[in-house]
């Protein structure tokens, strides 16, 4: 796909306001999405036997962009050892693992990660009371992943 379309692509997207376009011609694909109206946050084409072509965003005015300030947590954060999806409960008709508030002790399963088919219980490393839930029930997980915090 020439890059003229892409830009034109770029252009009708900020002309119309919509957040998201995707074009298919053949074996090439573009999809354009913008999480601001007056800013491209994410553009590529892609093709097989082209590598992507990255077009650059849109500057932002620095007063704009603010990181919020990263939350630190006292005690002990449990953290995923693999890849999955997290599962809260055993199954969908019945209770959570745990709650916020609750005391668990050491070996205690906190929740499942269901990772290549395969359900893994995940067990408390420590005893302590869980004081925040990071993850929703049937969310996709990262290795390393913050799942819970234990005071």
């Amino acid at each position: 796909m020439d890059i003229r379309k892409v830009k034109k692509l770029i252009e009708l997207l900020k002309e119309s306001g919509i957040s998201e376009i995707e074009v298919h011609e053949g074996e090439e694909s573009v999809r354009i999405s913008s999480y601001h109206a007056t800013s491209v946050r994410q553009a590529a084409v892609q093709a097989p036997s082209q590598a992507p072509v990255n077009i650059p965003q849109a500057s932002v005015a620095p007063e704009l962009v603010q990181d919020p300030a990263p939350v630190v947590y006292e005690g002990h954060i449990v953290k995923s050892p693999m890849v999955g999806i997290y599962y809260s409960s055993p199954s969908p008709d019945t209770s959570p693992f745990v709650e916020i508030g609750q005391k668990v002790n050491k070996g205690d399963v906190l929740c499942i990660v269901e990772a290549m088919k395969i359900m893994n219980q995940i067990e408390s490393e420590t005893s302590g009371v869980i004081s925040k839930i990071f993850v929703e029930n049937g969310e996709p997980i990262e290795y390393g992943q913050a799942l819970f915090a234990l005071k």
